[in-house]
């Protein structure tokens, strides 16, 4: 008869952090992102400090856009940063099986879609500028919310020079987002006809 092992329980503790500026917490939930429901805070903190750790390598975590964002502070005065996000619900923990992993809350989502939306949108305005496709590779493993919020984001530009590599990323598309393209493509077509 097997035992079951207990959860591994955890402890939250802000410090004496009483308010973070939004720039921290966009930089918190865009590294948190890397990590969502596959680990926890420590791993967290790591690429926050920029921690050369086997495991932020293995997993290519130096990668994230907020690596590093506070290679300045301690992993403590990190870690507080971090609990606090808890703490004023951007973040949540959950288990997977006896491991306390992070989650986003739903403040926290709406923060962080709109960020990585708009680092998607900045990535593929700079493929435009250069008429290179190097983003529309990577857009089938990003969430749909995400995908959709950039094509808004598009469309809002009403600049038809989208429209090659909006063309492009549909070979690469099921239905619903290819719906979603066309439909942006259509109102860029009509924008640059009048």
């Amino acid at each position: 008869m097997s035992r079951r092992r207990p959860r591994v329980q955890y402890s939250l503790n802000s410090g004496n952090i009483k308010k973070l500026n939004e720039e921290e917490i966009r930089a918190i939930l865009r590294a948190a992102d890397e990590l969502i429901a596959t680990g926890g805070r420590s791993l967290l903190v790591k690429i926050l400090k920029g921690s050369k750790d086997k495991k932020v390598l293995e997993h290519n975590l130096q990668d994230c856009p907020a690596y590093g964002f506070y290679r300045e502070l301690m992993m403590e005065e990190i870690s507080y940063r971090v609990d606090w996000m808890i703490l004023k619900d951007y973040l949540r923990i959950d288990y997977n099986g006896r491991l306390p992993m992070l989650i986003f809350s739903e403040k926290g989502w709406e923060i962080e879609r709109e960020t990585f939306a708009e680092e998607l949108f900045q990535r593929f305005c700079q493929d435009v500028k250069e008429k290179k496709a190097r983003v529309i590779f990577e857009m089938k493993d990003v969430n749909r919310q995400v995908a959709f919020d950039m094509l808004e984001k598009i469309r809002d530009t009403g600049d038809a020079d989208f429209i090659p590599l909006l063309e492009e990323w549909k070979t690469m598309e099921v239905r619903k987002v290819i719906g979603r393209i066309n439909n942006v493509i259509n109102t860029l077509t009509r924008g640059s006809t009048l």
